[in-house]
């Protein structure tokens, strides 16, 4: 699979936003917030990212290390991406939560599976 464009949102889809992003690189993970929200992430450049609305009605949460902005809807609850750094070369990144993507379904995806409760 190949980079391609995508829209997603919240839930209630006060938040909705455009991604480009390549989902053959998926990964899903069993830290104490990723096990309880059963995410399956994508990871794309910040650039290749573009809130289109409801920036007013985010809120934000940080854990660990606090380095990860998670960001969910106020009205809804659902996260549907959080802006970080990347631990490869220090750019910014944005996280996605595959499960808001408008027609993927990412359970049919091949995902890596990241070890975060050791980490």
């Amino acid at each position: 699979m190949a980079t391609k464009h995508y829209l997603g949102s919240c839930q209630c889809g006060a938040v909705s936003y455009e991604v480009d992003a390549d989902l053959d690189q998926t990964v899903t993970c069993n830290c104490s917030r990723c096990q309880r929200l059963g995410i399956v992430l994508a990871f794309a450049p910040r650039a290749a990212f573009s809130l289109t609305s409801g920036e007013g009605n985010l809120t934000e949460y940080r854990f660990n290390t606090k380095k990860l902005q998670h960001l969910f809807c106020k009205t809804c609850g659902i996260e549907s991406f959080a802006y970080g750094d990347s631990p490869k070369d220090g750019s910014p990144m944005v996280a996605i939560n595959v499960n808001c993507l408008e027609g993927v379904d990412p359970r049919a995806l091949t995902s890596h599976h990241y070890d975060g409760a050791a980490a």
